[in-house]
């Protein structure tokens, strides 16, 4: 992507959409638990917020960047789960607060940076656009966690397109994320939008392939869903194991969700 303003503005968007949402939640709605298991609608932005500081010194400072990473691996729990936790424990105005000086901090920030720079990040460095795509993904992902414990839909949107396309490109990292060695040939995605518009990757005449709607491939990759419950094809051995696989989020092979017809 030579310019990344339109996902930069994508990215500002999601968060606003989720801003509006949680913005106004009254003090004990925060304490709903979410389908993470141990989280509450307090640890969703408060891990937004966390990672939003955290991909701003990756694009700002690179040094600390390396520093945070260090502390980071040293964590005893997980150093996901203890952002998550410091952040919730915050009274929800101080933590919505924080969350909103981050975002505009990392808008400014993106929009700033030089053509062509990369940045550190807990996997491969990232470009510009790359970055707002996983913040973008990141937010969506959260976002829906929070609508589902307040019982509330989120209708999918043409920003999926970005989350789409990050699922497709990490294709091989989740194959590596599991010690698998990733398919040496490409595949073919073909999904229909929340529109009704066809998105396509991948060669044409790719013998494996995937086929089904846009927001079923963004919840499989983002793991916000199980393969079970989703209406997603699969042609040919290797994209049918990617589709158990599939994590677009950098970090350890997620556990994903339980098919909504598990016990328990």
């Amino acid at each position: 992507m030579s310019d990344p303003t339109p996902v930069i503005d994508d990215l500002r968007e999601e968060g606003a959409e989720l801003d509006a949402l949680v913005a106004r939640l009254r003090p004990e709605q925060w304490a709903f638990a979410t389908p993470a298991t141990g989280w509450t609608i307090a640890h969703q932005i408060a891990h937004l917020a966390w990672t939003d500081r955290s991909a701003l010194l990756a694009v700002t400072d690179q040094d600390g960047f390396r520093t945070l990473v260090d502390k980071a691996l040293a964590a005893p729990h997980g150093f996901v789960d203890e952002g998550a936790e410091e952040g919730a424990v915050l009274p929800p105005a101080v933590l919505l607060a924080g969350w909103r000086r981050g975002r505009t901090a990392l808008d400014e920030a993106l929009r700033a940076a030089p053509p062509g720079a990369r940045f550190p990040w807990y996997g491969p460095p990232m470009s510009t656009a790359s970055m707002a795509t996983a913040r973008l993904m990141e937010t969506w992902a959260h976002g829906l966690d929070v609508a589902d414990a307040l019982g509330i839909g989120r209708p999918p949107t043409g920003r999926l397109r970005h989350v789409a396309r990050l699922g497709v490109r990490t294709r091989d990292f989740a194959f590596a994320a599991r010690g698998l060695t990733p398919p040496t040939e490409e595949f073919r995605v073909e999904l229909t939008g929340p529109r009704g518009h066809p998105w396509a990757y991948g060669p044409e005449d790719a013998a494996q392939r995937v086929t089904g709607p846009a927001l079923d491939f963004c919840l499989l990759v983002t793991q916000r869903a199980h393969r079970a419950d989703l209406a997603l094809h699969a042609a040919g051995p290797d994209a049918d194991r990617w589709l158990d696989i599939a994590q677009a989020f950098a970090g350890p092979p997620g556990d994903g969700r339980a098919p909504k017809g598990a016990a328990g």
